[in-house]
């Protein structure tokens, strides 16, 4: 069994967290290697315990954890097993994580609250980890959160293509489920040539989960409406968005996001949903509840991370792989005129 690749005189390693094995074993085999061998279970007090099987000295490590449920279990583990390799001599520690914790806690909403999303970057570079790498940020300023270089992959590509080969783009509708998603939304609106449409919504902000579709802004009347987002949680807000699209005419709804987070009461509400394809990515393991639910599609992400793992370790450019850049947001004919966006000018 490989549990390292060589080039020269350096060593690739790859070590797997408990939460989604399968995802890790994937992305070794992308790789031509095995995830290191590792000892990881937990006392009867709750307490985690690790040990790598693997001489790491002088390895570049990169540490994958899936943070789904329960996130703070999970979030634990890899903060051990950073600190294990970074006292076991690694020449470097990454961490990926796919899905990026407490990412939508990325400000304050209110008066003494935290920013947490903050809290787990300095936690993971005080433990260790040098570089980060996470596909989809809730919000692309968490970036600025970690004090290291920070590697932002996006689905996008891998979502579009399952889309485009199954729906002609000049019967779609590419659809934001709220305001703060437009922009997203507008990157595939670009990438599939197709028009953007947005459901308005409010949100009560005392209660968690509590959403209320208001209206529809755009043209959907006949028309496939793919709503888009970067992650689906309880479904509250997505299954709200696509009633109102159905609602105001349209002819199929297809939701496409992410990370299939898919909390209580998320899976029954799927298998209840109209929406004739929840489409996702399997950076978290799909509920076993699941498994078999015919409107429900995951597509492989591990290729797009092994893929980025190599340009890291080959000191190559992960910016130029196909879904680490999104769409450049598009320019109002004033900008393109005088050259400016949001006020400030823009210089070659």
């Amino acid at each position: 069994m490989i549990h390292n690749k060589t080039t020269g005189e350096r060593k690739l390693m790859l070590f797997s967290g408990r939460a989604h094995p399968r995802l890790a074993t994937e992305v070794a085999a992308c790789l031509g290697l095995e995830p290191a061998p590792t000892q990881a279970r937990d006392f009867a007090n709750g307490e985690i315990y690790i040990r790598y099987d693997a001489s790491a000295r002088g390895a570049d490590c990169f540490v994958l954890q899936s943070h789904t449920a329960p996130i703070n279990q999970w979030l634990m583990e890899q903060l051990i097993m950073i600190d294990a390799l970074k006292r076991a001599s690694a020449r470097s520690i990454t961490v990926i994580a796919p899905f990026y914790p407490y990412a939508r806690q990325d400000k304050k909403h209110l008066g003494r609250e935290p920013i947490s999303a903050r809290l787990v970057a300095d936690l993971l570079q005080r433990a260790g980890a040098e570089r980060l790498m996470c596909v989809d940020l809730h919000a692309a300023q968490i970036q600025g959160f970690f004090d290291g270089p920070v590697d932002h992959l996006f689905a996008l590509p891998v979502l579009a293509a399952h889309v485009a080969a199954h729906h002609s783009p000049d019967q779609l509708t590419i659809v934001s489920p709220d305001a703060g998603g437009v922009r997203r939304a507008d990157q595939w609106s670009q990438h599939l040539g197709a028009p953007l449409a947005i459901v308005h919504k409010r949100r009560d902000p005392r209660t968690a989960h509590s959403v209320k579709a208001i209206s529809v802004v755009g043209d959907i009347q006949d028309r496939t409406c793919v709503l888009v987002d970067d992650m689906v949680d309880t479904a509250g807000t997505i299954c709200a968005a696509a009633d109102a699209l159905h609602d105001h005419g349209a002819r199929e709804v297809i939701v496409a996001a992410t990370h299939a987070v898919l909390s209580d009461p998320a899976p029954q509400r799927l298998r209840d949903s109209a929406v004739a394809e929840f489409l996702f990515t399997d950076t978290l393991p799909l509920p076993q509840s699941l498994a078999q639910a015919a409107n429900v599609t995951t597509l492989p992400i591990a290729p797009l991370i092994a893929r980025a793992i190599q340009e890291v370790f080959d000191d190559g450019s992960v910016t130029q792989l196909e879904g680490t850049s999104p769409p450049h947001p598009r320019r109002t004919e004033t900008e393109q005129a005088d050259g400016t966006r949001d006020g400030s000018s823009t210089h070659p």
